[in-house]
């Protein structure tokens, strides 16, 4: 229509209206999609429905796994519902109990086979944890069986003004966040889940 506008001069409106009973052929069809904007907008599409499909394979295979495997992959998947981070792509898990984050660090490790560079550690300090920032670090790597290479930056979480300051002195050495980045594990521990659960959240899909 902005073709036709422009080489005669007159209102889109009024292009609108000469053209509404025209209709298009395929191949004229696939020629205009080719050159306006609705071809990218519909091939991002079906790229968005090819990935939704194959989260939701994902979650096939980890509603199987719940008839498959035993007790260990259960408490696994129980302890991200819990705990867990809910992403679409990320796997993810803060806790202050070193034994907890071992557990799921191992499960990760036995039902996924996730390789030690697969792993982000991040430690969560307090502003009082500051000046011992370093033995922190150590002391999660050291708990968790984990190179150097897989520790971020630690936060620092400063008490505000307004701040009592109560969780001083409290968890000694922070909380620790496990990540691994994965969809197919994500969408698997989801699929898991609403079959131990009995539910189906179609909103994970997403």
């Amino acid at each position: 229509m902005n073709e036709i506008r422009n080489a005669l001069g007159v209102s889109k409106s009024s292009v609108s209206l000469w053209v509404r009973d025209v209709e298009l052929s395929d191949d004229a069809r696939a020629r205009l999609l080719a050159h306006t904007r609705l071809g990218p907008m519909l091939a991002a599409e079906r790229r968005a429905e090819n990935f939704r499909e194959l989260r939701r394979s994902y979650q096939a295979r980890g509603r199987a796994w719940v008839r498959e495997l035993g007790p260990e992959y259960a408490a696994g998947c129980m302890l991200f519902w819990a705990e867990g981070s809910k992403n679409r792509n990320v796997a993810q898990l803060t806790n202050a109990d070193p034994d907890l984050c071992a557990v799921f660090l191992r499960f990760l490790r036995t039902f996924f086979a996730v390789p030690d560079r697969k792993v982000a550690l991040t430690c969560n300090l307090f502003a009082d944890h500051a000046e011992r920032r370093r033995e922190i670090e150590i002391y999660w790597l050291t708990k968790l069986d984990l190179p150097e290479s897989c520790l971020r930056k630690s936060i620092v979480n400063n008490y505000s003004k307004y701040s009592q300051k109560k969780r001083q002195n409290n968890l000694p050495y922070g909380t620790c966040r496990l990540t691994a980045y994965s969809t197919e594990i994500v969408q698997t521990l989801y699929g898991s889940i609403q079959e131990y659960g009995g539910f189906d959240r179609p909103e994970w899909l997403d």
